[in-house]
């Protein structure tokens, strides 16, 4: 369990508010790991050890594993087991239903007891309002991290519909702030969505912000910072991509933390502008 004040001191520790995405593909990983009894969880524990003095958070993303059934679950607990405890740990699952099948998925990835695992957040989808987020909200000290504004070119669709609220993510994000505060709540805003920082942050000024999309997705991390960026820092910018894949050779762990490494610095930069170092 990762407080917000053991948050902001692992950022201001490590001069680094980055989160590296688990979003291991068996076919993307180099070949001599295939020989490993569980390639992927061999591939993800070089990664982790490779970059867990430079990053604050690790976010697997379930899909990765749920597609190859059992063996995938068995490599997501044991990612699970391996990850550092005093980092935050997140299950990107982006779910979202009625109370009792969130009830049993909040189980899934929140319940060491029911499942093996025991994230310290989880990415869920707010369209079916209040009924599908308090039963993660049961789960004490765990994070719940709401999409509201994402990078991807289908984001037109619905999220910049007007509401009598304001845009629908406006809408999303003030309608949440009601359900719990900044201690439990974070939200999804995409890195090429950059300049909407500056409205996101009249509605959740003190709320962490989980920012996927810099690297391979071509977001900005000045611009991220610029517009975003709070007196806690209130940011987790991710990058999976980038640095997972940085090498498909036996080099491939120094290479995702050279990569990792390049961006803490920039990172370091942001922080020191920004007089939290």
């Amino acid at each position: 369990m990762i407080s917000r004040q053991q948050l902001i001191d692992q950022i201001k520790q490590k001069r680094s508010f980055l989160c590296v995405g688990l979003d291991t593909d068996i076919n993307k990983i180099p070949q001599f790991l295939l020989d490993y009894p569980d390639p992927v969880f061999e591939f993800n524990k070089r990664i982790i050890d490779a970059t867990k003095d430079l990053c604050v958070a690790y976010k697997p993303n379930s899909a990765f594993y749920e597609c190859m059934g059992v063996k995938g679950l068995q490599s997501l607990v044991a990612t699970w087991e391996y990850l550092p405890k005093d980092i935050l740990s997140i299950i990107d699952a982006k779910r979202g239903d009625i109370g009792n099948t969130s009830d049993k998925y909040a189980q899934a990835f929140l319940d060491e007891k029911s499942s093996g695992m025991s994230f310290d957040a989880i990415t869920v989808t707010p369209y079916m309002g209040n009924d599908s987020i308090t039963p993660y909200l049961k789960y004490d000290g765990k994070w719940i991290i709401i999409l509201a504004l994402t990078s991807s070119i289908g984001s037109k669709d619905f999220q910049y519909l007007e509401t009598n609220e304001g845009l629908l993510y406006e809408t999303v994000i003030k309608k949440a702030n009601t359900w719990a505060g900044a201690d439990r709540l974070m939200y999804v805003v995409g890195a090429t969505k950059s300049t909407e920082f500056t409205a996101i942050r009249q509605y959740a000024p003190d709320n962490f912000l989980l920012v996927p999309g810099v690297g391979a997705q071509g977001g900005s991390l000045a611009d991220v910072c610029k517009y975003g960026i709070t007196k806690d820092c209130g940011l987790i910018v991710n990058a999976s991509r980038s640095i997972i894949y940085a090498s498909n050779g036996p080099d491939f762990a120094e290479a995702a933390r050279a990569e990792a490494l390049s961006i803490q610095q920039q990172m370091e930069a942001e922080l020191e502008k920004a007089g939290i170092l």
